[in-house]
């Protein structure tokens, strides 16, 4: 089955770290880049991080850069996106998406609150 599943979302206070995973399933994972997206609540979905296919190109959106980091692991076929410094304006739903299979994942609720 040819999907996308992201994990790891959930309530973090300001200031607070959280790891999101997402797993793929059904296509030669190792051949494309992989990017997070997230979208808040009245706001349309905005781009944050990518991964080249070998995971030696990196691009981040100016709003998370040097707080998050993106990276894979083509042998677990997984998607990483370690998020640190988390403030209020971070809560959104975060998906997974590979943008050359036109596939996206479910998405996890990242919530930051205190």
């Amino acid at each position: 089955q040819v999907q996308l599943v992201e994990s790891g979302g959930g309530l973090v206070q300001p200031g607070g770290s959280l790891r999101l995973t997402c797993a793929a399933s059904g296509f030669t994972f190792s051949s494309y880049t992989m990017n997070w997206y997230r979208q808040a609540p009245g706001k349309e979905r905005e781009a944050v991080a990518s991964i080249s296919g070998t995971g030696g190109i990196l691009n981040y959106a100016t709003s998370v850069k040097g707080r998050f980091t993106i990276s894979r692991d083509n042998n677990k076929r997984t998607t990483y996106l370690q998020m640190n410094s988390l403030q209020p304006e971070d809560t959104a739903v975060y998906y997974c998406y590979a943008p050359a299979r036109g596939l996206w994942g479910q998405g996890t609720q990242v919530t930051v609150s205190s």
